[in-house]
């Protein structure tokens, strides 16, 4: 048997909870007692219950977050990325196989989802030149 981590990341939304990983019992089962809670919104942790956290524990805790938070950052990215691949699939079917039908079932919520994002876009891009220039 492969040799067990001391310690269990089990995801949820916004982070995660922490278990200790025991399995020096009689029985060999092994134990997952939970340690504490991560906040990867918020980039903090805290000791779940009376646990009280060890030097490593901390250490591995703030590794797993920083880790988490490059992953987390690196799909948003993929998922914009993405986006823009679907408005560019969509326009090519907008153009070459929608039917009116389907046009007027999209059209207008199309319309004001683009106008909202360019607003968005164009507002942040104005800060950005007023702040570097």
């Amino acid at each position: 048997m492969t040799e067990l981590p001391n310690l269990y990341f089990r995801v949820r939304d916004n982070g995660a909870a922490v278990f200790r990983i025991n399995a020096e019992n009689r029985e060999r089962r092994i134990e997952m007692d939970q340690i504490a809670v991560i906040n990867t919104n918020r980039g903090d942790y805290k000791a779940h219950g009376e646990s009280t956290l060890s030097e490593h524990e901390e250490a591995a805790i703030k590794d797993w977050l920083q880790t988490r938070q490059a992953v987390l950052a690196a799909r948003d990215m993929d998922d914009i990325h993405r986006a823009m691949d679907h408005l560019n699939l969509t326009a090519q079917w907008a153009q070459s196989r929608a039917t009116d039908a389907q046009l007027d079932e999209v059209t207008d919520q199309l319309l004001m989802a683009m106008h909202d994002l360019r607003s968005v876009l164009v507002r942040k891009k104005a800060d950005r030149l007023m702040k570097s220039g």
